[in-house]
C-alpha cells in the first residue's frame, strides 16, 4: 500500500518549484547547443505574442510519427502500477496517480544535434517554409528558471491570475526498448521519470525536453470553484527580443524552402536583428 497521510484538501494550492527532480534526470552541460524546428509561421506568431509553446505529454496524436504513447507507463510498469493502493484511498492506484500527473505534463522539445533527421521530419506543414532556432541551453535555463521564480509567477487560468502550480524540469530523453524496459522495479518511480522515457524508435531526436507538471493527486480549484481544466497547450511567457539580444537564442537557420524575404522583412518589422544564418539544406 501506498501513504497517502499527506493528501492536498481542495483549497490548499500545491506550489510549482524550480527543477526539483534534477538529481532523477540526466541534465547536459550549461554550453550545450539546442535546435528547435518552427514553422516560419509559428515563428513570427510566438515572437508577437512572446511566449514559448508547451504541448500537454498526452496530445501528441495529431501528426504523422508523433509519439502516442509519450509521458505514458511502461507497458511492463502498468501491471504492477495498478496492483499498488493507497492506504486512504484504495480504489486510487498508482496507474491512476501516473495516468492522472501525465494529463497534467507539459514539454518543450529540442534536439541536441543539427541533424537532417530534425530537418526532413518537423515543421513540415507550413505554407512559408521552416527555420530552426540555436539556442545556449544554459541561457534558456536561466531565463526559464527566473521567470517561474515563486515571487513573480503567477498562472493566468480563465482570465484569472492563480497561483504558479507548475514545476520546471530539463532532461535528455531516455530512448529504451519500449516493450520490455521496467522503470518501477525495485521502487515505484516519480512520475516525472515517464517524461523522460521513449521508445528507441525515437532515438533520432536526441531530444533534450523542458517539462512542466503539476501535481498528480487530488483537484486545483478556481476561487469560482470551477476545477482547473488542462489544456492541450501551454504558453509560457518568453522573450525572443530579449533572448536574441542576450545570446539565449544564438542564431536562426532557414531550410530550403524558407521563405527569406519574408521572414527579413518580418523580422525588421518586429524589430528582431539578427541576420538568418546560411540555409541548411
Amino acid at each position: 500500500m501506498l501513504k497517502d497521510d499527506v493528501l492536498p484538501s481542495p483549497e490548499i494550492a500545491i506550489s510549482g518549484d524550480i527543477e526539483p527532480h534534477a538529481h532523477l534526470l540526466s541534465v547536459p552541460s550549461e554550453d550545450q547547443l539546442l535546435y528547435k524546428m518552427m514553422t516560419l509561421e509559428n515563428l513570427i506568431r510566438s515572437i508577437e505574442g512572446r511566449y514559448l509553446h508547451f504541448n500537454r505529454v498526452d496530445s501528441y496524436f495529431d501528426f504523422q510519427g508523433a509519439d502516442h504513447h509519450d509521458g505514458e507507463q511502461l507497458p511492463g510498469d502498468r501491471q504492477g502500477n495498478a496492483a499498488a493502493r493507497f492506504e486512504k484511498s484504495p480504489e486510487f492506484s498508482a496507474a491512476h496517480y501516473y495516468d492522472q500527473s501525465r494529463a497534467r505534463t507539459y514539454a518543450s522539445c529540442f534536439s541536441t544535434e543539427n541533424s537532417a533527421f530534425i530537418w526532413n521530419n518537423y515543421a513540415t506543414d507550413g505554407n512559408k517554409g521552416k527555420v530552426c532556432l540555436v539556442f545556449d541551453f544554459g541561457k534558456l535555463r536561466a531565463t526559464l528558471n527566473s521567470t517561474l521564480s515563486p515571487n513573480q509567477a503567477a498562472l493566468i487560468a480563465d482570465g484569472a491570475r492563480c497561483h504558479q502550480i507548475f514545476s520546471i524540469n530539463y532532461g535528455l530523453v531516455d530512448y529504451v526498448d519500449w516493450n520490455s524496459h521496467r522503470a518501477n522495479v525495485p521502487v515505484l518511480p516519480n512520475p516525472i521519470c515517464y517524461t523522460f522515457i521513449k521508445a528507441k524508435e525515437f532515438s533520432d531526436e536526441k531530444e533534450l525536453r523542458i517539462a512542466l507538471s503539476a501535481f498528480g493527486l487530488g483537484r486545483f480549484e478556481l476561487n469560482n470553484g470551477n476545477e482547473l481544466q488542462f489544456p492541450r497547450s501551454l504558453q509560457m511567457a518568453f522573450s525572443y527580443h530579449a533572448a536574441f539580444a542576450n545570446g539565449t537564442i544564438k542564431s536562426i537557420e532557414t531550410g530550403q524552402d524558407c521563405d527569406r524575404d519574408f521572414l527579413e522583412s518580418e523580422l525588421c518589422r518586429l524589430r528582431i536583428n539578427p541576420v538568418p544564418a546560411p540555409t541548411t539544406s
